[in-house]
Protein backbone atom coordinates (compact mmCIF):
# COMPACT_ATOMS: atom_id res chain seq x y z
CA UNK A 1 0.00 0.00 0.00
CA UNK A 2 1.12 3.63 -0.45
CA UNK A 3 1.41 4.16 3.34
CA UNK A 4 3.57 1.02 3.71
CA UNK A 5 5.69 2.18 0.77
CA UNK A 6 6.23 5.61 2.42
CA UNK A 7 7.14 3.98 5.76
CA UNK A 8 9.67 1.83 3.91
CA UNK A 9 11.29 4.92 2.38
CA UNK A 10 11.42 6.66 5.76
CA UNK A 11 13.12 3.57 7.17
CA UNK A 12 15.63 3.67 4.30
CA UNK A 13 16.66 7.19 5.34
CA UNK A 14 16.86 6.24 9.03
CA UNK A 15 19.08 3.27 8.19
CA UNK A 16 21.37 5.45 6.09
CA UNK A 17 21.64 8.12 8.81
CA UNK A 18 22.29 5.45 11.45
CA UNK A 19 25.16 4.21 9.28
CA UNK A 20 26.64 7.73 9.21
CA UNK A 21 26.10 8.14 12.95
CA UNK A 22 28.20 5.01 13.59
CA UNK A 23 30.75 5.74 10.85
CA UNK A 24 34.40 6.08 12.10
CA UNK A 25 34.75 9.48 10.38
CA UNK A 26 31.76 11.03 12.15
CA UNK A 27 32.85 9.45 15.42
CA UNK A 28 36.23 11.12 14.86
CA UNK A 29 34.47 14.47 14.28
CA UNK A 30 32.23 14.07 17.35
CA UNK A 31 35.27 13.25 19.51
CA UNK A 32 37.12 16.33 18.22
CA UNK A 33 34.12 18.57 19.01
CA UNK A 34 34.27 17.47 22.68
CA UNK A 35 37.76 18.95 23.12
CA UNK A 36 37.97 22.22 25.08
CA UNK A 37 40.72 23.86 23.02
CA UNK A 38 39.52 24.96 19.56
CA UNK A 39 40.67 22.63 16.78
CA UNK A 40 41.11 23.12 13.02
CA UNK A 41 39.49 20.13 11.32
CA UNK A 42 39.70 19.29 7.60
CA UNK A 43 37.40 16.68 5.99
CA UNK A 44 39.52 15.79 2.96
CA UNK A 45 37.72 14.45 -0.12
CA UNK A 46 34.14 15.25 0.99
CA UNK A 47 32.33 15.79 -2.33
CA UNK A 48 28.70 16.35 -3.39
CA UNK A 49 26.26 16.41 -0.47
CA UNK A 50 28.55 14.24 1.70
CA UNK A 51 29.39 17.21 4.05
CA UNK A 52 25.70 17.46 5.08
CA UNK A 53 25.69 13.72 5.89
CA UNK A 54 28.89 14.11 7.94
CA UNK A 55 27.40 17.01 9.92
CA UNK A 56 24.18 15.07 10.51
CA UNK A 57 26.06 11.96 11.62
CA UNK A 58 28.29 13.97 13.99
CA UNK A 59 25.24 15.75 15.42
CA UNK A 60 23.41 12.45 16.03
CA UNK A 61 26.48 11.34 18.00
CA UNK A 62 26.94 14.55 19.94
CA UNK A 63 24.13 17.15 19.62
CA UNK A 64 25.57 20.65 19.73
CA UNK A 65 25.48 24.10 18.19
CA UNK A 66 26.62 24.21 14.54
CA UNK A 67 27.00 27.19 12.21
CA UNK A 68 27.63 26.53 8.51
CA UNK A 69 29.02 29.34 6.31
CA UNK A 70 28.51 28.68 2.60
CA UNK A 71 30.70 30.15 -0.12
CA UNK A 72 27.72 32.30 -1.24
CA UNK A 73 23.95 32.51 -0.81
CA UNK A 74 23.20 29.70 -3.30
CA UNK A 75 25.70 27.32 -1.73
CA UNK A 76 24.28 28.05 1.73
CA UNK A 77 20.71 27.63 0.43
CA UNK A 78 21.45 24.19 -1.02
CA UNK A 79 23.22 23.09 2.17
CA UNK A 80 20.33 24.32 4.33
CA UNK A 81 17.88 22.35 2.19
CA UNK A 82 20.07 19.23 2.47
CA UNK A 83 20.24 19.50 6.26
CA UNK A 84 16.49 20.12 6.56
CA UNK A 85 15.80 17.02 4.43
CA UNK A 86 18.06 14.86 6.62
CA UNK A 87 16.91 16.25 9.98
CA UNK A 88 13.20 16.24 9.13
CA UNK A 89 11.22 17.85 11.96
CA UNK A 90 14.14 19.66 13.57
CA UNK A 91 14.35 23.29 12.39
CA UNK A 92 17.48 24.34 10.52
CA UNK A 93 17.68 28.13 10.96
CA UNK A 94 18.43 30.39 7.99
CA UNK A 95 20.39 33.60 8.59
CA UNK A 96 20.23 35.86 5.49
CA UNK A 97 21.57 39.35 4.80
CA UNK A 98 19.12 42.27 5.15
CA UNK A 99 18.96 43.22 1.48
CA UNK A 100 17.14 42.20 -1.68
CA UNK A 101 20.41 40.95 -3.18
CA UNK A 102 23.74 40.22 -1.44
CA UNK A 103 26.25 43.10 -1.72
CA UNK A 104 23.51 45.44 -3.03
CA UNK A 105 22.78 47.82 -0.17
CA UNK A 106 20.27 49.94 -2.07
CA UNK A 107 17.15 48.04 -1.03
CA UNK A 108 16.23 46.41 2.27
CA UNK A 109 14.14 43.22 2.18
CA UNK A 110 11.71 43.08 5.13
CA UNK A 111 11.38 39.28 4.99
CA UNK A 112 15.17 38.97 5.34
CA UNK A 113 15.19 41.39 8.28
CA UNK A 114 12.44 39.28 9.83
CA UNK A 115 14.41 36.06 9.41
CA UNK A 116 17.62 37.57 10.79
CA UNK A 117 15.76 38.76 13.88
CA UNK A 118 13.89 35.49 14.25
CA UNK A 119 17.10 33.44 14.03
CA UNK A 120 18.98 35.59 16.55
CA UNK A 121 15.93 35.51 18.84
CA UNK A 122 15.63 31.72 18.61
CA UNK A 123 19.31 30.91 19.15
CA UNK A 124 19.67 33.31 22.09
CA UNK A 125 16.43 32.31 23.85
CA UNK A 126 16.83 28.54 23.36
CA UNK A 127 19.77 28.15 25.70
CA UNK A 128 22.00 27.36 22.70
CA UNK A 129 21.08 23.67 22.86
CA UNK A 130 21.71 21.89 19.62
CA UNK A 131 20.80 24.66 17.19
CA UNK A 132 21.69 24.46 13.49
CA UNK A 133 22.25 27.73 11.62
CA UNK A 134 23.19 28.20 7.95
CA UNK A 135 24.47 31.50 6.56
CA UNK A 136 26.85 33.05 3.99
CA UNK A 137 29.53 35.81 3.99
CA UNK A 138 27.26 38.78 3.14
CA UNK A 139 24.92 37.92 6.04
CA UNK A 140 27.84 37.40 8.42
CA UNK A 141 29.13 40.85 7.43
CA UNK A 142 26.23 42.64 9.19
CA UNK A 143 26.24 42.95 12.98
CA UNK A 144 23.46 41.65 15.23
CA UNK A 145 22.23 42.87 18.61
CA UNK A 146 24.15 41.50 21.59
CA UNK A 147 22.11 38.73 23.33
CA UNK A 148 21.95 40.53 26.69
CA UNK A 149 20.69 43.73 25.01
CA UNK A 150 18.07 41.81 23.01
CA UNK A 151 16.90 40.05 26.19
CA UNK A 152 16.42 43.37 27.97
CA UNK A 153 14.34 44.75 25.08
CA UNK A 154 11.90 41.87 24.58
CA UNK A 155 8.27 42.62 25.42
CA UNK A 156 6.74 39.62 27.18
CA UNK A 157 2.97 39.04 27.14
CA UNK A 158 1.42 36.06 29.00
CA UNK A 159 -2.09 34.64 29.16
CA UNK A 160 -3.68 35.45 32.54
CA UNK A 161 -1.53 38.53 33.19
CA UNK A 162 -2.68 42.14 32.99
CA UNK A 163 -1.77 44.42 30.09
CA UNK A 164 -2.26 48.17 29.78
CA UNK A 165 -3.06 48.82 26.09
CA UNK A 166 -1.97 52.47 26.19
CA UNK A 167 1.39 51.47 27.70
CA UNK A 168 1.79 48.73 25.04
CA UNK A 169 1.06 51.22 22.24
CA UNK A 170 3.67 53.59 23.66
CA UNK A 171 6.31 50.84 23.92
CA UNK A 172 5.61 49.45 20.42
CA UNK A 173 5.85 52.92 18.90
CA UNK A 174 9.14 53.49 20.69
CA UNK A 175 10.40 50.14 19.35
CA UNK A 176 9.82 51.23 15.77
CA UNK A 177 6.45 49.54 15.16
CA UNK A 178 3.94 51.32 12.93
CA UNK A 179 0.25 51.47 13.84
CA UNK A 180 -2.10 50.49 10.98
CA UNK A 181 -5.68 49.36 10.43
CA UNK A 182 -4.50 45.78 9.87
CA UNK A 183 -1.12 44.07 9.97
CA UNK A 184 0.43 42.57 6.86
CA UNK A 185 4.22 42.80 7.36
CA UNK A 186 6.73 42.78 10.26
CA UNK A 187 6.86 45.94 12.34
CA UNK A 188 3.12 46.73 12.34
CA UNK A 189 0.41 46.60 15.01
CA UNK A 190 -3.29 47.42 15.18
CA UNK A 191 -5.73 47.93 18.04
CA UNK A 192 -9.46 47.26 17.63
CA UNK A 193 -11.29 47.38 20.94
CA UNK A 194 -10.05 44.47 23.04
CA UNK A 195 -8.07 42.91 20.17
CA UNK A 196 -4.42 43.79 19.60
CA UNK A 197 -2.65 42.43 16.48
CA UNK A 198 1.17 42.59 16.48
CA UNK A 199 3.49 41.47 13.68
CA UNK A 200 6.74 40.98 15.56
CA UNK A 201 10.16 41.16 13.89
CA UNK A 202 10.93 37.77 15.46
CA UNK A 203 8.15 35.58 14.09
CA UNK A 204 6.66 34.16 10.88
CA UNK A 205 3.05 35.05 11.61
CA UNK A 206 1.45 37.95 13.53
CA UNK A 207 0.05 37.56 17.05
CA UNK A 208 -3.54 38.31 18.07
CA UNK A 209 -3.93 39.21 21.75
CA UNK A 210 -7.54 39.07 23.10
CA UNK A 211 -8.15 41.25 26.14
CA UNK A 212 -11.01 41.37 28.64
CA UNK A 213 -10.55 44.82 30.14
CA UNK A 214 -6.82 44.56 31.06
CA UNK A 215 -6.65 40.75 31.39
CA UNK A 216 -4.99 38.77 28.59
CA UNK A 217 -7.56 36.05 27.75
CA UNK A 218 -5.78 34.39 24.81
CA UNK A 219 -2.86 34.76 22.40
CA UNK A 220 -3.01 33.25 18.92
CA UNK A 221 -0.90 33.12 15.80
CA UNK A 222 -3.05 33.98 12.77
CA UNK A 223 -2.83 34.16 8.99
CA UNK A 224 -3.28 37.80 7.81
CA UNK A 225 -4.75 36.61 4.50
CA UNK A 226 -7.58 34.46 5.85
CA UNK A 227 -7.63 35.94 9.41
CA UNK A 228 -7.83 32.32 10.61
CA UNK A 229 -6.00 31.21 13.76
CA UNK A 230 -2.95 29.00 13.27
CA UNK A 231 -2.07 28.12 16.85
CA UNK A 232 -2.90 29.07 20.46
CA UNK A 233 0.07 29.98 22.64
CA UNK A 234 0.42 30.91 26.30
CA UNK A 235 3.26 33.43 26.06
CA UNK A 236 4.76 35.68 23.42
CA UNK A 237 7.99 37.69 23.22
CA UNK A 238 7.79 40.74 20.96
CA UNK A 239 11.15 41.60 19.40
CA UNK A 240 12.02 45.04 17.96
CA UNK A 241 13.81 45.61 14.65
CA UNK A 242 17.39 44.58 15.41
CA UNK A 243 18.75 46.53 12.44
CA UNK A 244 17.54 50.02 13.29
CA UNK A 245 16.34 50.05 16.89
CA UNK A 246 19.76 49.73 18.53
CA UNK A 247 22.95 51.75 18.60
CA UNK A 248 26.06 50.49 16.85
CA UNK A 249 27.74 50.03 20.25
CA UNK A 250 25.01 47.51 21.18
CA UNK A 251 25.71 45.33 18.15
CA UNK A 252 28.20 42.51 17.71
CA UNK A 253 29.24 39.95 15.11
CA UNK A 254 27.06 36.83 14.86
CA UNK A 255 30.21 34.88 15.78
CA UNK A 256 30.22 36.63 19.19
CA UNK A 257 26.64 35.46 19.80
CA UNK A 258 27.56 31.76 19.48
CA UNK A 259 28.13 29.60 22.58
CA UNK A 260 31.68 28.60 23.52
CA UNK A 261 31.24 24.98 22.37
CA UNK A 262 29.89 25.93 18.92
CA UNK A 263 31.31 24.34 15.77
CA UNK A 264 31.73 26.57 12.70
CA UNK A 265 31.80 24.88 9.27
CA UNK A 266 33.40 27.01 6.53
CA UNK A 267 33.01 25.85 2.94
CA UNK A 268 35.68 28.06 1.36
CA UNK A 269 37.97 30.28 3.45
CA UNK A 270 39.40 32.45 0.59
CA UNK A 271 35.89 33.09 -0.81
CA UNK A 272 34.68 34.07 2.66
CA UNK A 273 37.45 36.65 3.05
CA UNK A 274 37.06 37.96 -0.53
CA UNK A 275 33.30 38.41 -0.08
CA UNK A 276 33.76 40.20 3.27
CA UNK A 277 36.33 42.57 1.75
CA UNK A 278 34.01 43.29 -1.20
CA UNK A 279 31.13 43.97 1.21
CA UNK A 280 33.34 46.30 3.25
CA UNK A 281 34.28 48.41 0.21
CA UNK A 282 30.71 48.58 -1.10
CA UNK A 283 29.21 49.37 2.30
CA UNK A 284 31.50 52.39 2.75
CA UNK A 285 30.57 53.63 -0.72
CA UNK A 286 26.84 53.16 -0.12
CA UNK A 287 27.12 54.61 3.39
CA UNK A 288 28.46 57.88 2.01
CA UNK A 289 25.68 57.98 -0.58
CA UNK A 290 23.00 57.13 2.01
CA UNK A 291 24.21 59.89 4.34
CA UNK A 292 23.77 62.40 1.50
CA UNK A 293 20.48 61.15 0.07
CA UNK A 294 18.72 59.84 3.21
CA UNK A 295 16.03 58.35 0.96
CA UNK A 296 15.50 55.25 3.07
CA UNK A 297 15.52 55.74 6.82
CA UNK A 298 16.33 52.10 7.68
CA UNK A 299 19.09 51.77 5.08
CA UNK A 300 20.57 55.13 6.09
CA UNK A 301 20.65 54.16 9.77
CA UNK A 302 22.26 50.82 8.99
CA UNK A 303 24.97 52.11 6.67
CA UNK A 304 25.68 55.51 8.22
CA UNK A 305 26.44 53.85 11.57
CA UNK A 306 28.61 51.28 9.75
CA UNK A 307 26.90 48.38 11.55
CA UNK A 308 29.11 45.78 9.92
CA UNK A 309 32.00 43.50 10.85
CA UNK A 310 35.53 44.02 9.58
CA UNK A 311 37.03 41.00 7.75
CA UNK A 312 39.99 40.71 10.13
CA UNK A 313 37.58 40.62 13.13
CA UNK A 314 35.79 37.65 11.56
CA UNK A 315 39.10 35.76 11.33
CA UNK A 316 39.85 36.52 15.02
CA UNK A 317 36.36 35.41 16.09
CA UNK A 318 36.66 32.13 14.17
CA UNK A 319 39.78 31.24 16.16
CA UNK A 320 37.65 30.85 19.32
CA UNK A 321 35.66 27.89 17.98
CA UNK A 322 36.16 24.44 16.55
CA UNK A 323 36.23 25.05 12.78
CA UNK A 324 35.64 22.52 10.02
CA UNK A 325 37.38 23.86 6.90
CA UNK A 326 36.70 22.31 3.50
CA UNK A 327 38.83 24.44 1.19
CA UNK A 328 41.50 27.11 1.10
CA UNK A 329 43.76 26.35 4.09
CA UNK A 330 47.53 26.72 3.92
CA UNK A 331 48.45 25.19 7.28
CA UNK A 332 48.55 21.73 8.85
CA UNK A 333 45.16 20.96 10.47
CA UNK A 334 44.81 19.62 14.02
CA UNK A 335 42.51 16.85 12.80
CA UNK A 336 42.26 15.41 9.29
CA UNK A 337 39.23 13.31 8.35
CA UNK A 338 39.94 11.42 5.13
CA UNK A 339 36.92 10.68 2.89
CA UNK A 340 37.23 8.42 -0.15
CA UNK A 341 34.31 9.67 -2.21
CA UNK A 342 33.52 10.56 -5.82
CA UNK A 343 30.67 12.62 -7.34
CA UNK A 344 27.61 11.01 -8.92
CA UNK A 345 28.02 10.36 -12.64
CA UNK A 346 26.04 12.30 -15.23
CA UNK A 347 23.43 10.00 -16.83
CA UNK A 348 21.38 12.54 -18.85
CA UNK A 349 18.21 10.34 -18.70
CA UNK A 350 20.12 7.32 -20.06
CA UNK A 351 18.62 4.51 -17.97
CA UNK A 352 20.75 1.82 -19.59
CA UNK A 353 23.82 3.68 -18.28
CA UNK A 354 22.16 4.15 -14.85
CA UNK A 355 21.32 0.43 -14.61
CA UNK A 356 24.88 -0.46 -15.54
CA UNK A 357 26.21 1.88 -12.84
CA UNK A 358 23.78 0.55 -10.19
CA UNK A 359 24.77 -3.06 -10.98
CA UNK A 360 28.44 -2.13 -10.83
CA UNK A 361 27.99 -0.59 -7.37
CA UNK A 362 25.94 -3.58 -6.22
CA UNK A 363 28.67 -5.95 -7.44
CA UNK A 364 31.22 -3.97 -5.38
CA UNK A 365 29.07 -4.57 -2.27
CA UNK A 366 27.63 -1.06 -2.08
CA UNK A 367 24.04 -0.15 -1.18
CA UNK A 368 22.30 2.12 -3.70
CA UNK A 369 20.03 4.95 -2.47
CA UNK A 370 18.02 7.08 -4.89
CA UNK A 371 16.68 10.35 -3.43
CA UNK A 372 13.39 11.35 -5.09
CA UNK A 373 11.01 14.29 -4.46
CA UNK A 374 7.91 12.10 -3.89
CA UNK A 375 6.76 8.48 -3.75
CA UNK A 376 5.27 8.54 -7.29
CA UNK A 377 8.74 9.18 -8.70
CA UNK A 378 10.10 6.20 -6.75
CA UNK A 379 7.35 4.04 -8.26
CA UNK A 380 8.34 5.35 -11.68
CA UNK A 381 11.89 4.06 -11.17
CA UNK A 382 10.51 0.63 -10.19
CA UNK A 383 8.33 0.49 -13.33
CA UNK A 384 11.19 1.60 -15.62
CA UNK A 385 13.55 -1.02 -14.16
CA UNK A 386 10.84 -3.71 -14.46
CA UNK A 387 10.09 -2.79 -18.09
CA UNK A 388 13.80 -2.94 -18.90
CA UNK A 389 14.15 -6.20 -16.91
CA UNK A 390 17.08 -4.62 -15.11
CA UNK A 391 16.98 -6.71 -11.94
CA UNK A 392 18.69 -3.99 -9.88
CA UNK A 393 18.25 -3.31 -6.17
CA UNK A 394 17.95 0.19 -4.76
CA UNK A 395 16.56 1.95 -1.69
CA UNK A 396 14.25 4.90 -2.54
CA UNK A 397 14.20 7.91 -0.18
CA UNK A 398 11.53 10.62 -0.53
CA UNK A 399 13.85 13.53 0.23
CA UNK A 400 15.76 15.96 -1.97
CA UNK A 401 19.50 16.51 -1.59
CA UNK A 402 21.52 18.67 -3.94
CA UNK A 403 24.32 16.42 -5.21
CA UNK A 404 24.81 12.67 -5.28
CA UNK A 405 28.06 10.93 -4.33
CA UNK A 406 29.70 7.52 -4.03
CA UNK A 407 31.08 6.94 -0.53
CA UNK A 408 33.73 4.22 -0.80
CA UNK A 409 34.41 4.18 2.96
CA UNK A 410 30.84 3.49 4.04
CA UNK A 411 29.97 1.45 0.94
CA UNK A 412 26.95 3.51 -0.16
CA UNK A 413 26.01 5.26 -3.40
CA UNK A 414 23.63 8.23 -3.13
CA UNK A 415 21.88 9.18 -6.39
CA UNK A 416 19.67 12.25 -6.87
CA UNK A 417 16.63 12.20 -9.15
CA UNK A 418 17.26 15.66 -10.68
CA UNK A 419 20.82 14.69 -11.63
CA UNK A 420 19.65 11.41 -13.22
CA UNK A 421 17.13 13.32 -15.35
CA UNK A 422 19.49 16.29 -15.88
CA UNK A 423 16.95 18.72 -14.39
CA UNK A 424 17.89 22.04 -12.80
CA UNK A 425 17.50 21.87 -9.04
CA UNK A 426 16.74 25.07 -7.11
CA UNK A 427 16.62 25.26 -3.32
CA UNK A 428 13.44 26.52 -1.70
CA UNK A 429 13.81 28.84 1.26
CA UNK A 430 10.84 29.64 3.46
CA UNK A 431 9.31 32.92 2.33
CA UNK A 432 6.89 33.53 5.18
CA UNK A 433 4.27 36.17 4.44
CA UNK A 434 5.45 37.75 1.20
CA UNK A 435 5.25 41.40 0.27
CA UNK A 436 3.10 40.63 -2.79
CA UNK A 437 0.41 39.25 -0.47
CA UNK A 438 0.75 42.34 1.68
CA UNK A 439 0.23 44.61 -1.35
CA UNK A 440 -2.90 42.65 -2.30
CA UNK A 441 -4.30 42.98 1.20
CA UNK A 442 -3.58 46.70 1.25
CA UNK A 443 -5.36 47.10 -2.11
CA UNK A 444 -8.38 45.25 -0.76
CA UNK A 445 -8.64 47.56 2.26
CA UNK A 446 -8.40 50.63 0.02
CA UNK A 447 -11.25 49.54 -2.29
CA UNK A 448 -14.78 50.77 -1.63
CA UNK A 449 -17.99 49.29 -3.15
CA UNK A 450 -18.52 50.75 -6.62
CA UNK A 451 -14.82 51.05 -7.50
CA UNK A 452 -13.84 49.65 -10.89
CA UNK A 453 -11.44 46.70 -10.81
CA UNK A 454 -9.81 44.51 -13.46
CA UNK A 455 -9.68 40.72 -13.19
CA UNK A 456 -6.91 39.23 -15.32
CA UNK A 457 -9.21 36.50 -16.71
CA UNK A 458 -12.63 38.21 -16.82
CA UNK A 459 -11.95 41.89 -17.44
CA UNK A 460 -13.42 45.07 -15.93
CA UNK A 461 -16.08 44.82 -13.21
CA UNK A 462 -17.23 46.64 -10.08
CA UNK A 463 -16.05 45.87 -6.57
CA UNK A 464 -19.08 44.98 -4.46
CA UNK A 465 -17.58 44.18 -1.06
CA UNK A 466 -16.62 41.01 0.83
CA UNK A 467 -18.78 37.97 1.49
CA UNK A 468 -18.25 34.80 3.52
CA UNK A 469 -19.10 31.60 1.61
CA UNK A 470 -19.22 27.96 2.66
CA UNK A 471 -16.77 26.16 0.33
CA UNK A 472 -16.50 22.39 0.88
CA UNK A 473 -17.52 22.75 4.51
CA UNK A 474 -15.10 25.61 5.22
CA UNK A 475 -16.00 29.27 5.59
CA UNK A 476 -13.92 31.41 3.20
CA UNK A 477 -13.93 35.16 2.75
CA UNK A 478 -14.38 36.11 -0.93
CA UNK A 479 -14.32 39.31 -2.96
CA UNK A 480 -17.64 39.94 -4.73
CA UNK A 481 -17.34 41.49 -8.23
CA UNK A 482 -20.30 42.76 -10.27
CA UNK A 483 -20.26 42.36 -14.08
CA UNK A 484 -22.64 43.19 -16.95
CA UNK A 485 -26.28 42.06 -16.53
CA UNK A 486 -25.66 41.99 -12.74
CA UNK A 487 -23.64 38.77 -13.00
CA UNK A 488 -21.60 38.06 -9.87
CA UNK A 489 -18.07 36.66 -9.64
CA UNK A 490 -16.66 35.50 -6.29
CA UNK A 491 -12.88 35.57 -5.95
CA UNK A 492 -11.16 33.88 -3.00
CA UNK A 493 -8.80 36.05 -0.95
CA UNK A 494 -6.12 33.52 -1.94
CA UNK A 495 -6.47 34.71 -5.57
CA UNK A 496 -6.15 38.45 -4.91
CA UNK A 497 -3.12 38.58 -7.23
CA UNK A 498 -5.56 38.29 -10.15
CA UNK A 499 -7.33 41.55 -9.24
CA UNK A 500 -6.09 45.12 -9.59
CA UNK A 501 -7.65 48.56 -9.40
CA UNK A 502 -8.79 49.75 -12.85
CA UNK A 503 -6.49 52.37 -14.39
CA UNK A 504 -7.81 54.22 -17.44
CA UNK A 505 -8.49 57.61 -18.93
CA UNK A 506 -9.35 60.28 -16.36
CA UNK A 507 -13.02 61.19 -16.12
CA UNK A 508 -14.27 58.35 -18.33
CA UNK A 509 -15.94 55.36 -16.67
CA UNK A 510 -14.86 52.06 -18.30
CA UNK A 511 -17.11 49.67 -20.14
CA UNK A 512 -17.99 46.73 -17.88
CA UNK A 513 -17.34 43.31 -19.40
CA UNK A 514 -19.77 40.45 -19.69
CA UNK A 515 -18.86 37.18 -18.01
CA UNK A 516 -18.39 34.33 -20.47
CA UNK A 517 -17.88 36.52 -23.56
CA UNK A 518 -14.64 36.66 -25.55
CA UNK A 519 -14.48 40.49 -25.62
CA UNK A 520 -11.88 40.69 -22.82
CA UNK A 521 -9.69 38.03 -24.48
CA UNK A 522 -9.81 40.03 -27.75
CA UNK A 523 -8.73 43.19 -25.87
CA UNK A 524 -5.80 41.31 -24.28
CA UNK A 525 -4.74 39.82 -27.64
CA UNK A 526 -4.89 43.22 -29.33
CA UNK A 527 -2.84 44.77 -26.50
CA UNK A 528 -0.22 42.01 -26.74
CA UNK A 529 0.15 42.63 -30.49
CA UNK A 530 0.63 46.37 -29.86
CA UNK A 531 3.23 45.66 -27.18
CA UNK A 532 5.13 43.41 -29.62
CA UNK A 533 5.03 46.18 -32.24
CA UNK A 534 6.39 48.71 -29.73
CA UNK A 535 9.10 46.24 -28.66
CA UNK A 536 10.11 45.69 -32.30
CA UNK A 537 10.34 49.46 -32.86
CA UNK A 538 12.47 49.84 -29.73
CA UNK A 539 14.83 47.05 -30.84
CA UNK A 540 15.28 48.76 -34.24
CA UNK A 541 15.83 52.14 -32.56
CA UNK A 542 18.50 50.83 -30.16
CA UNK A 543 20.17 48.85 -32.95
CA UNK A 544 20.47 52.08 -34.97
CA UNK A 545 21.84 53.93 -31.94
CA UNK A 546 24.43 51.22 -31.34
CA UNK A 547 25.47 51.13 -34.99
CA UNK A 548 25.72 54.91 -35.40
CA UNK A 549 28.92 56.76 -34.59
CA UNK A 550 28.75 59.04 -31.56
CA UNK A 551 30.03 62.58 -31.29
CA UNK A 552 32.45 63.49 -28.50
CA UNK A 553 31.51 66.94 -27.20
CA UNK A 554 34.24 69.14 -25.69
CA UNK A 555 34.25 69.56 -21.86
Amino acid sequence: TPSTYLCKMEENLRRLLDAYRDDPRTLQLAEAFKQKLPLRIVPEGAVGSLPSFLLTGAYLNEPGFHLFIGRDKDDAGYFKEDLQALFGNKTVHWFPDSFRRPQHFDRLENNNVLQRTETVNKITSSGYKGELVVTYPEALFEMVVAPEILGENRISIKVGEQLDVNFLIEILTEYGFERSDFVYEPGQFSVRGGIVDIFSFGNDWPYRVDLFDEDVESIRLFDPMSQLSQKNISEVNIVPNINTRFENSQKVSLLKVLPENAVVWVRDVPMLLDALNACFDKAIEFGKKAALEEDDENRTALLKDRAFVRPDDVVKDLEKYHTVLFKGINFEPDVKVVCNATPQKSFNKNFALLIEDLKSKEKDGKENYIFVPHSKQAERYHHIFEDMEAGVKFHPVTKVVHEGFIDEDLGVAVYTDHEVFNRFHKYNLRKGFTKSKAINLRLLRELTPGDFVTHIDHGVGKYSGLEKLNVNGQIQECVRLLYKNNDLLYVSVHSLHKISRYIGKDGKPPKINKLGSDAWQRVKSKTKRKIKDIAADLIKLYAKRKASKGHAFPP
